[in-house]
């Protein structure tokens, strides 16, 4: 995985929708990345539209080039800071500002992965995953570890057996697993092994190496080590989060901040770019009709035809 900054990665992709919905009306056209910073995704497999498939890249490339042909900027830099100014948001990076009169948030997650060389490889070839949800499908009938601690990754693991009957939970603690958990595993046919002291991979198989020196091979390894949910910039303004620090929204993806909109992985625990888009729909919906009333003359209409007929797409 390469993200534009190293620092941070994130899942969401619920951006166009809004910009153009913002350029529509005639708001500024910059692309306020409020934190986004996206990732190189070395593939999806069940975004609609694509039956074959389409690289992370490939999809991100086709999103940018359709938001450019509404005259979107694309401001590739992460907002340090943001706060209210009259009569809507202040967001300032790297020395420069852009003023908004609402915001949307689409600043994600950072999944936590295991200490393990070679990792952005092993995402790359699958032999790392993140969301069963996702790509369980594609792991149908391999031998599945699930890595974590007992508590956390036991309902990741009984999921899994969905797709194959070889799933373990590769436990980190020697922490027992509640009575109920432990039965609900039992019953799904999850074994259980650990301590694990490390994960090594190869270039045939990756395996998880056991405080008592035993090597346990797999083909797929999911980590279920928790995520951080970057709400810091709806948090900083008064923005009302859940225990796991997601932002909370309502139905038109409105925060309980007025005037910050929230989309995506900060919002939802179904990881899905998907959902991320369909929150950014809603939000961009609900923007649009509180905007002030912008109506368009009949030289702008005209003016705005023929620059529209010049885009590639129509050429």
């Amino acid at each position: 995985m390469k993200p534009f900054q190293p620092e941070l990665w994130d899942h969401a992709a619920g951006f166009l929708a809004p910009l153009v919905e913002q350029v529509e009306v005639g708001w500024p056209s910059d692309l306020l990345k409020a934190g986004i910073i996206l990732v190189d995704l070395p593939g999806v497999g069940i975004y609609p539209g694509f039956p074959g498939g389409i690289s992370g890249s490939g999809l991100l490339k086709a999103l940018h080039t359709q938001a450019e042909t509404y005259g979107v900027k694309m401001v590739r830099k992460r907002i340090d800071g943001l706060k209210r100014k009259a009569p809507g948001f202040l967001a300032t990076f790297d020395g420069s500002q852009v003023k908004a009169r609402f915001v949307l948030l689409a600043t994600g997650i950072v999944d936590k992965s295991p200490q393990l060389p070679g990792l952005d490889e092993a995402i790359a070839d699958g032999s790392i995953r993140y969301c069963p949800v996702c790509d369980g499908y594609e792991a149908a009938d391999q031998r599945i570890g699930v890595l974590g601690h007992s508590s956390d990754a036991s309902s990741k693991a009984a999921f899994l057996r969905t797709y194959s009957n070889d799933v373990t939970l590769l436990s980190l603690d020697d922490r027992a697993t509640s009575a109920e958990k432990a039965q609900t595993l039992r019953k799904a046919g999850v074994k259980v092994a650990g301590p694990v002291s490390a994960i090594e991979r190869s270039d045939t198989s990756i395996r998880a190496v056991l405080q008592d020196g035993q090597s346990l091979p797999f083909d797929v390894i999911y980590p279920a080590l928790g995520c951080e949910v970057r709400s810091d910039l709806a948090s900083s303004l008064g923005a009302k989060t859940n225990d796991v620090g997601c932002v909370e929204v309502d139905a038109h993806q409105r925060t309980t901040v007025d005037g910050i909109y929230a989309a995506g992985d900060v919002v939802s625990d179904l990881h899905q770019i998907a959902v991320g888009t369909g929150h950014a729909a809603i939000a961009a919906t609900h923007i649009h009709k509180s905007l002030p009333e912008n109506f368009k003359t009949r030289q702008e209409a005209f003016h705005h035809a023929e620059q529209f007929l010049q885009t590639p797409i129509y050429r």
